[in-house]
């Protein structure tokens, strides 16, 4: 069985699930993380369920050999297609967190009754929202768009400028958004622009929450891992990130999304 001592280890197709990393440092900050990111294949977005699945299966079997006490799907798409098969895969070995429940959790608990979601085409067109909030309450009114201009735009560093408003704009006034409660930031990248997102909503006088995945995982992480026994209250390690292909302005870009310099492994685990 897990125990305290372990790492935990989380992973996503590129840089975004960092937010997830930084978060839970937050809150646990004598936590060692091994982080995984598939930069190899970002974004997962546009890929097939099955495509997912493979990747999902690959890096999983990395980080429980690593002796994660825990595996964090970092990743909306990779959560809506592959969770349970990694949590069968890791059976007693590991505890699995897809990034999803958490957050359906607290529309529930907060009792919103339209929402809002973006994310990328294969986090949308999965459903998976929309099918577990209506299975816990099907008076909720849960509206979809695939935003799939974020993640490169976020990735290549336009997260505060001309570009990301006219983009941003663009979403949010599309028909499928309007007369919401709250919008769900449905992918992890999509934290680095949350300001933007309510400044837009502010604006123009609406009344909207803006939920981002990365600190509600991270809250819902803390809680479980109290009721576990599995917080780490000595002195952490090293925390370690991998990532499945190397660039230099890669490194430079992930500053954005972790707040600290990170050292980049480069680990090619596709053959």
């Amino acid at each position: 069985m897990p125990e305290a001592k372990q790492a935990i280890g989380l992973f996503d197709s590129g840089i975004g699930g960092l937010t997830v990393a930084n978060a839970i440092l937050k809150q646990l900050p004598n936590e060692s993380l091994i982080y995984f990111g598939d930069t190899a294949h970002l974004p997962y977005g546009d890929k097939s369920p099955d495509t997912i699945r493979y990747f999902t299966k690959t890096i999983g079997a990395f980080l429980l050999s690593k002796e994660c006490k825990m595996i964090v799907i970092a990743c909306n798409t990779a959560s809506s297609v592959a969770y349970e098969m990694l949590e069968n895969m890791a059976g007693d070995k590991a505890y699995v967190f897809n990034v999803i429940d958490p957050v359906v959790e607290e529309i529930i608990n907060k009792k919103y009754k339209k929402v809002g979601v973006i994310g990328t085409l294969g986090t949308i067109n999965s459903n998976v929202y929309q099918a577990k909030i209506k299975e816990k309450d099907s008076s909720i009114d849960v509206r979809q768009l695939a935003t799939p201009l974020l993640v490169p735009m976020i990735e290549s560093g336009f997260v505060d400028g001309q570009i990301s408003h006219l983009v941003i704009e663009e979403y949010l006034n599309a028909p499928e958004l309007q007369d919401i409660d709250t919008l769900i930031l449905a992918c992890t990248h999509y934290p680095l622009i949350k300001k933007e997102i309510e400044t837009f909503y502010a604006e123009k006088n609406k009344k909207v929450s803006v939920l981002a995945t990365n600190e509600i995982v991270a809250i819902h992480i803390k809680k479980f891992m109290i009721e576990h026994g599995l917080i780490n209250y000595e002195k952490k390690g090293k925390n370690a990130f991998y990532v499945s292909d190397y660039t230099e302005s890669f490194e430079k870009t992930t500053q954005l999304f972790y707040k600290e310099s990170v050292d980049l492994i480069h680990l090619p685990l596709f053959k």
